[in-house]
């Protein structure tokens, strides 16, 4: 019984290994966007930061731009960006994912900054402005 048994699997192996080779020889995978990593579109999203009345840049702004990645066999993992701004207040994100996104922004005397966006182009622009923190007395 133990015999046939080994056979048995040693036959599967053999079976399996030749579906294996088929596959190398033309025969296009049933998902392939499972095996690249990111099946999703990306986006360049570019995030303008100003504050105060006169909309000055703010200079060395965290922004963080948080997203969920959906998975199909593991549990859905949260992914978080962080850049900062530059001189003018730009911060780039070059690979941001599409679809509903987090945007927060932090900067040193500034109140902190926080807003849902749906990305749906493939460069977009969000203009975020800052405003005084209330003063304490």
């Amino acid at each position: 019984m133990k015999l046939r048994v080994e056979a048995a699997l040693q036959i599967l192996v053999v079976a399996l290994g030749l579906c294996g080779g088929a596959r190398g020889q033309g025969i296009p995978e049933p998902d392939s966007k499972a095996h690249t990593g990111k099946s999703d579109p990306v986006s360049r999203v570019t995030i303008e930061v100003s504050g105060g009345e006169k909309e000055s840049p703010v200079e060395n702004a965290s922004v963080y731009l948080k997203y969920v990645e959906e998975r199909k066999l593991k549990k859905d993992k949260k992914v978080e960006l962080n850049v900062k701004t530059n001189r003018e207040g730009t911060a780039h994100i070059p690979e941001a994912p599409t679809g509903r996104v987090l945007i927060q922004v932090v900067a040193d005397g500034w109140k902190t900054y926080g807003r849902w966006y749906d990305i749906t182009e493939t460069k977009q622009t969000i203009k975020v402005h800052l405003e005084k923190p209330p003063r304490w007395y």
